[in-house]
């Protein structure tokens, strides 16, 4: 087996320099693709959650007109009771 000579070597080091560039740069597009869709997420997010919000601001309160339809009840039962 012989040594490979330097100019060799050299060429072999070229070609294995452009291969690590490339997918260096490759890896880096793919990276700020995942960061691009990373915003887009983010922006998703605050949107549904003032959304969201706006929706319970809105909301009507249900638990009180419950309790205001049982107290009229009440009062119409007792008002039907006593009139008797």
């Amino acid at each position: 087996m012989t040594d490979p000579s330097p100019s060799d070597v050299a060429l072999e080091l070229e070609r294995l320099r452009g291969v690590v560039e490339a997918g260096f740069a490759r890896l880096d597009g793919q990276l700020a693709l995942v960061v691009q869709r990373g915003d887009q997420v983010d922006r998703q997010l605050a949107d549904h959650e003032q959304r969201l919000d706006a929706l319970e601001k809105t909301r009507w309160p249900l638990p009180s007109v419950l309790a205001l339809v049982a107290v009229i009840g009440l009062a119409l039962t007792l008002w039907q009771g006593t009139a008797r």
